[in-house]
C-alpha cells in the first residue's frame, strides 16, 4: 500500500519538544514515551515503528546503522530510519521538516538519511 506522508516514531533520546513542533505544524508523531516503548532495545524500538507503519527518528547512529545493516543483509523492510545529530528540538524540526515536505513515505521505506 502506498503513502505520502511520512508517519515518525522518536526514540526516548530524541527531545520531546521534537514531536510537538511537528504535530503543531500538523504532522503525525508519536515518541516512545506516547506509545509506551521507554526503555526498550533498539531492536524493539526499530520493531514497534514497523509495526506501526512509522519512520524511526533517533540520535543513536552506530547502534541503529548496525541493526539497518542487519536489515538490510536479511532483506527485512523497514519504514525509514533518520539519524539526527544532536542539535537544539527546533533545529532539528527544521531539518525533519525538508524531509517531511520533500520526500514521500513510500521513498523513506528502506532508506536511511541523516540530519
Amino acid at each position: 500500500m502506498s503513502s505520502l506522508f511520512i508517519r515518525l516514531y522518536l526514540d526516548e533520546d530524541v527531545n520531546i519538544l521534537v514531536a510537538d513542533l511537528l504535530k503543531a505544524r500538523g504532522f503525525d508523531v508519536v515518541t516512545t514515551r506516547d506509545a509506551g516503548q521507554l526503555h526498550a532495545s533498539d531492536s524493539q524500538q526499530l520493531a514497534y515503528a514497523i509495526s506501526q507503519g512509522r519512520a524511526l527518528v533517533t540520535h543513536n547512529r552506530t547502534d541503529f546503522e548496525a541493526l539497518i545493516q542487519a536489515y538490510f543483509v536479511s532483506v527485512q523492510m523497514h519504514c525509514g530510519v533518520i539519524l539526527a545529530v544532536r542539535r537544539s528540538p527546533q533545529d532539528i524540526a527544521q531539518r525533519l521538516l525538508v524531509i517531511l515536505n520533500q520526500v514521500t513515505a513510500d521513498e523513506l521505506q528502506n532508506q536511511v538519511r541523516y540530519i
